[in-house]
Parts: structure tokens; sequence; C-alpha cells
């Protein structure tokens, strides 16, 4: 065996200087380091070898193997580092990177602050937690009203002086505003709610909403039609025709829902306007009265109105969207269309 191995060693040391390739260098694995190898071989003839033989022949033999290891790295590594420009196949299609984007929610937020900084709103964001004061009292929201059941509202359990919950719209940030700072006010409040509503494809847990308020002297319902007619103009389209419908909000009076005209069947009537041929996009209404008391602001004096966006609804309108739980199953089939 001693004599086999010393012609292996002879063959490995012309074998440097022949290999030039990774395809011979392929072959010289093949030969001498796989599993059906020469040494592969040479280790199962070594168990047959008596004991006396086994100590030299043993160590030659894995010197012997360590040196075709030591040259297939040393050549996979210089062929690795000398590979040409030739080497590489044009007609293969490039690399692709998956660049990110804004969720559809983030560029409808954005979209809507930029359309109403433009007439002069500035932005509010309040905060999620609210006590029943901001969140119902102050907005002319009495006691039995039915959206103060637990069944509509997150309460907070806890040892507290007042009761606190989630906030189930933005509006708080409108009493908190007028608390704080002496008309002219001229806001939208952007942000998350939260209503107690079982799952379904028109109603989530959490959503959002952007609210709206303006607060001088002297506005008029006029001034509350002309906003929303270049807010819905805007973001839904120059050329589509507005109504306001009456309806009714506990704080504001006269109260009003907004309608924009279907633009996905040009007003014939389809399934998603219920064959009306107009979509309601928000509500709104010129600011009770009462708010004012709460608030301390002479109603003798100052006058304003408000409105509020259901952001993801308001959404499901403008791109036809079926459910409103695909906003938040991340599914990158369908964010990725946005």
């Amino acid at each position: 065996m001693l004599d086999i191995i010393e012609k292996i060693k002879a063959d490995l040391e012309k074998a440097k200087n022949l290999i030039k390739d990774n395809e011979s260098l392929e072959e010289f694995r093949l030969k001498y380091l796989s599993r059906k190898g020469l040494f592969s071989t040479l280790f199962e003839e070594f168990r047959t070898l008596p004991g006396s033989e086994k100590g030299k022949v043993g160590k030659i033999l894995n010197e012997t193997k360590n040196l075709a290891q030591n040259i297939f790295d040393m050549l996979s590594e210089s062929l690795s580092g000398n590979k040409s420009d030739s080497d590489e196949d044009y007609s293969l299609p490039g690399k692709t990177f998956n660049t990110g984007s804004k969720h559809l929610i983030t560029q409808a937020l954005d979209d809507i602050t930029a359309i109403f900084r433009k007439i002069g709103f500035s932005v509010y964001e309040g905060t999620e937690i609210e006590d029943e004061f901001y969140n119902f009292d102050a907005l002319n929201t009495p006691d039995y009203h039915p959206s103060r059941d637990m069944q509509d509202t997150f309460y907070l359990k806890g040892d507290f002086e007042k009761r606190y919950l989630l906030r189930t719209h933005t509006t708080p940030g409108q009493i908190h505003l007028m608390k704080n700072y002496k008309p002219p006010i001229r806001a939208i409040f952007p942000g998350k709610v939260f209503r107690n509503e079982a799952i379904s494809a028109r109603a989530l847990g959490m959503f959002h909403q952007v609210d709206g308020l303006f607060v001088d002297t002297n506005v008029t319902f006029t001034d509350l039609k002309g906003t929303m007619d270049f807010f819905a103009k805007e973001f839904f389209g120059k050329g589509l025709k507005t109504r306001l419908r009456p309806s009714y909000f506990p704080f504001t009076e006269p109260s009003a829902e907004m309608d924009v005209e279907c633009y996905l069947c040009n007003s014939k009537g389809c399934r998603i306007c219920k064959y009306t041929g107009w979509l309601e996009i928000l509500g709104c209404g010129m600011v009770d009265p009462s708010v004012f008391d709460a608030v301390n602001l002479d109603p003798e004096k100052y006058s304003g109105f408000a409105f509020g966006i259901g952001l993801e609804r308001t959404l499901m309108i403008r791109h036809n969207i079926p459910d409103i739980r695909m906003f938040y199953e991340n599914d990158i089939r369908f964010l990725k269309q946005f």
C-alpha cells in the first residue's frame, strides 16, 4: 500500500500544474476526494492491514489526503478569484430587488394632509386614550346615547378618578384644541380610532379617521360647503359633482353628509353606489352651540364647522376595494398595487 500512496503523492504534485479551470478541478475532486475516490478506497483497505503496519501507513495516508485537500482548496480559491467577465452569462435575467413603499393608508393620509394644508389647515394629532368628557360629554353626547354603551366602546379597567377609554373618533382633538387655543382655529385631526364591533367586510375594531375643524367669527355653511367641495374634487377628481344631504350628528347642527357622483359607473348606478349614482364620502356640519359652551367659547361670537372622514371606507370607494380587512392582511399582491 505504501507504493500506491507514494505514486498518488507524485500524481498530486503533477496535478497542481495541470488544473486550469473549474471542470478539471471537479475531475480532481471526484478522482481523489469524493466518497468513491481513491482515498476512500485506500481507507477501506487500510482497515484490513495488520496492526503492526497501521501506525506507519496510517500516518502517511493521512498526510497524503491532507495534501490533496490543500491542493484542491488552493486551486478552488485561485480559480474563483480569477473569474473573468467571459464567464458571465448575460442572457440570464438581471437581479431584481423589491423596493419598499408607503402603505395605502399612509399614502392617503399624506394626500389628505397636503390637500387641507393648501387652504390653511394645520395638523393636530391627539391622544388615543381619552376620558368621557372629551370623547362624549363635551361633544353633546349624553349618558343615555347608545354610542356610550359598552358594546361600542373599549373602556379601560383600573382605579381611576375618571373613566378612560380608547377614543371612538378623532373628534376629541377638536375639544382639546378649542380648550387650549383661541380662535381662529383651522386644523385637521388624523389618527386611529377604536370601536367594539364585530369584524366583517365593512367593519373593524380599529380604523382611521380624519376630522377637521374651522372656528372663527362669521363662519357660514357656505364656507363648509366650499371646503368640502374643494377636498372632494382634489381627492376624487376635479370633474366630479358633489352634493350635501341633511343628516344628524350630536355635535353639529345643522348636519349633513357629502356624496360624490359615482365615477365607477358614471352615475348610471352600480352595485358599489347601490344603484343611486352617488357615493357617500364624509359627514359634516356646523359646530353645535353646546360644544362651544363646553369649551368656554361664546357661541354668539364664534361659529364654525366640523367634518369627519372614515379613511378606510373612503379608500374602499376610491379604489373599489370589496373588503376592509384587506388593508391589514399584509398580502403583498394587494399592497403592491398601490
